[in-house]
């Protein structure tokens, strides 16, 4: 079976994700992603319009974002302001009127891919409130009294860190897939991606300690894959050798840099604590 997306040349997707996205492409559903920090959900939608030849609308949510921002917004103050001031705009109200990133993928003449980044950081009323406009592809402005159909039905791609619970009657209209962090010869991949050239011997011994401390219980937060690619970034910048790691073993820091890994105090000092029992990673 051929698939129209398939992974690009610096995106790595497995079968099962390429297969949730094409499926969600041809039911026409938003694909909703869930899956640790890290594992490429956001840069999943920027791989997709790329492999697709389509424009990428993002729209980042944040715990203030409600869902008629995505829509529009319509500046009142503005428009009172400058009838105090005898400007001619305020005879259109369509001066007034902010188009959110669902009315600019709706008004788009070709196919775009919409990402909504980060779903879970908004209310938990957020997602039901998108419910009809995701589902028709179409809203009603009432300032201008006027429908916003959508031209082209856009791709819809939805990312979730599962702060949050979503709405059953919002998953019911989803195509749904979590992305699972990558075993090692998936992980090999993607850093042969972003660093074809680096040494065999030294990204062995690179993913031996990555996946060590990985495993490691009662970590907080488990480093991710961008985490792994910062960590080898550093190594590379630093002129570190698959030697330099099995020499390392005798510094306090192993591996070195593990900031880049570690992120809070508590995984530093657990990591720590397992080092003066005689822990190591290599």
């Amino acid at each position: 079976m051929n698939l129209p997306f398939e992974g690009t040349d610096k995106y790595v997707a497995t079968r099962e994700l390429s297969v949730a996205v094409n499926a969600a492409v041809s039911l026409q559903k938003p694909l909703l992603l869930k899956g640790e920090p890290g594992t490429g959900k956001t840069m999943l939608a920027y791989e997709v319009a790329k492999a697709l030849g389509k424009r990428l609308i993002t729209w980042h949510i944040k715990s203030t974002t409600n869902a008629h921002q995505g829509l529009y917004e319509y500046d009142a103050v503005s428009r009172l302001r400058d009838s105090q001031l005898g400007d001619k705009r305020v005879y259109s109200v369509e001066n007034y009127i902010k188009k959110g990133k669902l009315w600019e993928a709706f008004e788009s003449e070709e196919q775009v891919v919409l990402l909504i980044d980060e779903i879970d950081k908004a209310d938990i009323e957020f997602p039901n409130d998108l419910l009809q406009e995701l589902d028709r592809m179409e809203f009603y402005c009432y300032e201008l009294d006027r429908t916003i159909a959508a031209k082209q039905r856009p791709i819809v791609i939805i990312t979730s860190n599962n702060e949050k619970e979503l709405p059953d009657a919002f998953l019911r209209r989803c195509f749904f897939h979590f992305i699972r962090f990558p075993d090692r010869d998936t992980m090999q991949q993607i850093v042969h991606v972003h660093y074809p050239e680096l040494d065999k011997e030294l990204l062995e011994r690179a993913m031996k300690a990555f996946f060590a401390v990985r495993d490691v219980k009662a970590l907080k937060k488990k480093p991710s894959t961008s985490e792994l690619l910062d960590w080898i970034k550093l190594l590379l910048w630093a002129k570190v050798s698959a030697d330099d790691l099995k020499d390392l073993e005798s510094l306090p820091e192993v591996p070195p840099f593990l900031g880049a890994l570690l992120k809070n105090e508590q995984d530093n000092d657990l990591y720590a604590a397992l080092r003066a029992k005689g822990f190591k990673p290599y």
